[in-house]
């Protein structure tokens, strides 16, 4: 009778696993292929986070500014280069688009296949991370963009801004 337990207590167990594998959190999301989407939510998330531990309000995606930085990053993809202007100073990009900004600065990056591994980049580097802490933003924009064929594969834009004067 105990073994009749046992077995059948194992059998409700094996019942419990699965094979599918735990969700992976988005910051670890490789973008280096071409199904991957970034969730700007996360960065938000991890941004404010930042933010918040360095005495700063957080910021908030904005649909606009999204938009921007996925035309900077698809930019520095078909082009293969790495650069802020690729198509055009920050204050040209926002005034074209007309994005009422009061305040703006943004990163780019390429060569990190995670949102984790770029906000590390930008952390580290002493210009990325005064724009991540500025306290004249609110909001962001982001985006990467995966090119195969390049020498990076993904290119990375971060735009932060606010539309309110400080």
């Amino acid at each position: 009778m105990r073994a009749i337990l046992a077995i059948t207590a194992l059998l409700a167990l094996a019942g419990c696993v699965s094979d599918s594998q735990p969700e992976q959190p988005a910051m670890y999301l490789s973008m280096a292929n071409g199904g991957a989407t970034l969730d700007p939510q996360a960065a938000a998330s991890m941004i404010s986070q930042y933010r918040q531990n360095n005495g700063l309000g957080k910021v908030v995606v904005d649909p606009e500014l999204v938009k921007l930085a996925e035309a900077q990053s698809m930019a520095m993809a078909s082009r293969n280069k790495l650069d802020h202007d690729v198509k055009g100073p920050l204050a040209r990009r926002l005034g074209a688009s007309g994005y009422p900004a009061k305040s703006a600065v943004e990163n780019v990056s390429a060569g990190y296949h995670t949102l984790a591994e770029a906000f590390s980049g930008w952390r580290d580097s002493p210009p990325h991370r005064a724009n991540m802490l500025s306290r004249d933003v609110t909001k962001l924009g982001i985006a990467a963009s995966y090119a195969p064929n390049t020498k990076y594969k993904v290119f990375w834009t971060l735009i932060l801004a606010s539309t309110d004067a400080r």
